[in-house]
């Protein structure tokens, strides 16, 4: 079944910064698409949504997961010249802003601007650009002209970069972390529909906030759910790329499958589930390890309700938290088709205690 490219696009494109998914767009995007195929589409107090499906009678509750938000920027302060200092909402790289447009979502609407930077002249003082260094430019003479603009202390900036396909294998676009995984999960319930799939079980699709900045979305809706089982999809490094260390990051090759990752987060059952269907399906993946944490909402929802048996399976991802995020077409599809068939191997009330 062909991806569906025209929404990748346009979520992609769309603006969803850690706080503001839903009220700048991206989220009601997703929520738009998934009521396509879910019987029921829910919204959280703080913006995470999902839609439902499967045997709705059933309370054997199964999860598949990405995160919806994106890093970005609060203004922070307005000098009297009219310049703008910002601090970071998530983990946004102050070594890439200069030069880059961005929206300020003001009061009165979006206003564009600029990341300025000091002339190459003059900026060998400083190695790199950094938080201190950093400023917006909005074409304003005075604090009174940003204030007319509608733009505060606290009001949310974004990149502008589009998404593009790069040569004939590559999507490339900001924020591809994790907006990527919301289209990889709408797609598994895209192709559960079309293709008269009926789950034994309640299947919850879920796009989760504020994974940025702590795992929160994930740590309250798995509180309101109470899942039995969880499938994570998020990013990982793509480590063949230059200035990556395969021995210590660990090897991760783009257009060689998802990466399933091995932690003390990820039951081992499930994660043997997912890997036997993966070689019965002959869909290719990679191995990964990690230490006292994933790092994902893989975390958040494994260490809730008494612990749910969790798994991640995550794209492999060139450049992370830059404006040119970067995944193999090939394997955005094979994570679908590993997600997908893995659900069908899911029985309900399966049971994964590790002495049964």
């Amino acid at each position: 079944m062909k991806i569906n490219e025209k929404f990748l696009e346009s979520y992609l494109n769309s603006n969803s910064p850690t706080g503001f998914e839903y009220e700048l767009g991206g989220q009601k995007l997703w929520m738009e698409n998934i009521a396509k195929f879910a019987d029921e589409v829910e919204i959280d107090n703080y913006g995470t949504a999902y839609g439902i499906m499967g045997n709705m009678k059933s309370d054997f509750k199964v999860v598949i997961e990405a995160h919806a938000d994106e890093i970005s920027w609060f203004v922070n302060y307005i000098d009297s010249k009219g310049y703008i200092k910002v601090i970071k909402n998530g983990g946004s790289d102050a070594t890439i802003a200069p030069s880059m447009r961005v929206t300020l979502w003001g009061e009165n609407g979006p206003v564009d601007g600029i990341f300025g930077h000091p002339a190459i002249h003059i900026h060998y003082r400083k190695k790199e650009a950094d938080l201190d260094s950093i400023f917006i430019d909005v074409g304003a003479s005075s604090k009174e002209d940003v204030d007319k603009m509608g733009i505060k202390v606290g009001t949310v900036v974004t990149f502008k970069d589009q998404f593009m396909k790069l040569g004939t294998d590559y999507y490339t676009g900001r924020a591809l972390d994790n907006r990527i995984g919301g289209f990889m999960i709408a797609e598994v319930a895209r192709r559960l529909k079309e293709k008269g799939k009926q789950l034994p079980y309640k299947l919850y699709v879920v796009n989760s906030v504020q994974e940025e900045i702590g795992l929160r979305g994930a740590q309250m809706v798995t509180q309101s759910i109470k899942p039995n089982v969880a499938i994570i999809t998020d990013v990982c490094h793509e480590t063949s790329s230059p200035c990556y260390t395969a021995s210590k990051e660990g090897e991760h090759v783009a257009g060689q499958g998802g990466v399933i990752t091995r932690a003390p987060a990820v039951h081992n059952k499930l994660r043997k589930l997912v890997i036997d269907t993966a070689n019965k399906k002959k869909i290719p993946f990679q191995l990964a390890a990690s230490s006292s944490s994933t790092g994902t909402d893989t975390d958040a929802f494994a260490y809730s309700n008494g612990g749910v048996p969790s798994v991640l399976i995550s794209l492999p991802l060139k450049y992370m938290h830059t404006t040119c995020e970067t995944v193999h077409k090939d394997d955005v599809e094979n994570v679908i088709k590993l997600i997908y068939n893995t659900l069908l191997n899911i029985e309900e009330n399966h049971n994964f205690k590790y002495n049964s």
